[in-house]
């Protein structure tokens, strides 16, 4: 019996630096993914709010709060007038108004001291959410869905708006849920061919020109590509063929997106190591590469028989070995 192979400092660094990067990198790149859509959200949908909000700020609070109960930060002195002046004519800039340089002034005491406070920078995040759920309010009645649908109809006819816009509703229909009740079920049906199973999602009813060229009850299933599951194929075929699978539309676009190495927990199976394919199936393969539906395996090459040597008893294998045993001495 041969003593193990010992394992060097490299081989085994290569394996635990894997190991760890399989599992930390899925953890690391959910944070980093969150982090960039936090960052984006604040950076593009809640700081024009809030600069909104502090122009607002700053044109209502002189009408409405008196000379001496005025924010410090709305004081502009002349000195600070007059020292913006000299750095505009040093840098060869033109002069401005007194009045041009108090707003700037107040804007930039202002957007300092909201900076200060923390709690000030999430207003505007707030007034999104609440924008936002007012306007899925609104339009969600009857005739909110009927204006939307004619101002939708109103942008798909502008140019080259009416080229992107249905392709990117589509996309956030699908990633937000609008899509949802469209691949309500997930199930498997043999395709391309008999003896291949294949997961897929049913998509509703299928067509009656179909259904009466079949003769029967037809199900539209779409079949989506690995790993995009947003590309597919959209296949019309018996309700009698079609299985259900036990799991959500969730784990079957995971299934489908790592090809399914991520098995659903509750449809794992064990199998052992080194299994190859299942015995069984073989005649069937036979059956059917009979019957044409399978292509057969190109045939072996013949061996080589040389000149003079009996027929049926090649001298040498393909190797240049003797392909017959010799005799016992």
């Amino acid at each position: 019996m041969t003593a193990p192979a010992k394992r060097g400092f490299g081989s085994d660094f290569k394996q635990f630096f894997f190991r760890g990067l399989g599992i930390l990198l899925p953890s690391v790149l959910t944070i980093w993914l969150l982090w960039a859509v936090f960052q984006f959200v604040t950076a593009r949908v809640a700081e024009p709010i809030n600069g909104g909000i502090r122009q607002a700020v700053i044109w209502v609070a002189p009408r409405v709060v008196d000379d001496g109960r005025l924010p410090e930060w709305f004081v502009v002195r002349h000195e600070q007038i007059a020292r913006m002046q000299e750095d505009r004519a040093r840098q060869g800039l033109r002069p401005l108004t007194e009045e041009r340089i108090r707003k700037q002034v107040r804007e930039s005491n202002f957007r300092e001291w909201w900076d200060a406070h923390f709690f000030l920078r999430i207003i505007g995040l707030v007034v999104a959410i609440i924008l936002f759920y007012l306007a899925g309010l609104l339009l969600g009645n009857f005739i909110g869905r009927r204006l939307y649908a004619r101002l939708e109809r109103l942008i798909t006819r502008l140019p080259l708006i009416k080229q992107v816009y249905p392709s990117m509703k589509q996309v956030v229909d699908f990633l937000l849920g609008e899509r949802q009740i469209s691949f309500n079920r997930v199930v498997l049906v043999e395709y391309p061919r008999k003896g291949i199973w294949t997961v897929g999602f049913h998509t509703g009813q299928t067509m009656r020109a179909i259904n009466t060229h079949a003769g029967g009850d037809c199900v539209s299933v779409f079949i989506p590509s690995s790993p995009t599951p947003f590309t597919g194929y959209a296949i019309n075929l018996p309700r009698g063929e079609v299985v259900d699978l036990p799991i959500s539309v969730e784990e079957a676009l995971r299934f489908v997106v790592t090809g399914g190495v991520l098995v659903p927990d509750s449809q794992r199976v064990d199998a052992p190591r080194g299994a190859g394919p299942d015995p069984a199936a073989r005649p069937r393969l036979a059956e059917e590469r009979g019957q044409g539906k399978i292509p057969a395996p190109p045939p072996e090459p013949a061996p080589h028989t040389p000149a003079g040597a009996p027929p049926g008893k090649p001298e040498h294998g393909p190797a240049g070995h003797d392909t017959e045993p010799k005799e016992r001495r």
